[in-house]
């Protein structure tokens, strides 16, 4: 069964290749979804697949991009919706 959910990132996460990076190990991951910078200078995620998946997507942002800095990480589990691909949202 695949879960959703809802990340958000804080620190030096702008700037940094952190959507690209993210995009890339979300799709190494089989994951569905998006991510996008929030006016606020966080990273907005999206990402629905297997829970395992999930779980190590998870570990890697709190790592980020080797040039980022992540501060803090909010993660909220919501209800599945129906992604095709994990795109980088502008």
């Amino acid at each position: 069964m695949d879960v959703q959910i809802r990340i958000r990132i804080t620190g030096k996460v702008q700037g940094v290749w952190f959507r690209q990076c993210t995009r890339e190990k979300a799709i190494d991951l089989n994951l569905q979804g998006w991510v996008r910078n929030d006016d606020d200078g966080s990273v907005i995620i999206v990402a629905a697949g297997k829970r395992d998946q999930l779980n190590q997507f998870v570990e890697w942002v709190h790592q980020g991009s080797p040039q980022s800095r992540v501060d803090d990480v909010l993660i909220t589990e919501e209800p599945a919706s129906a992604f095709e691909g994990f795109v980088i949202v502008r």
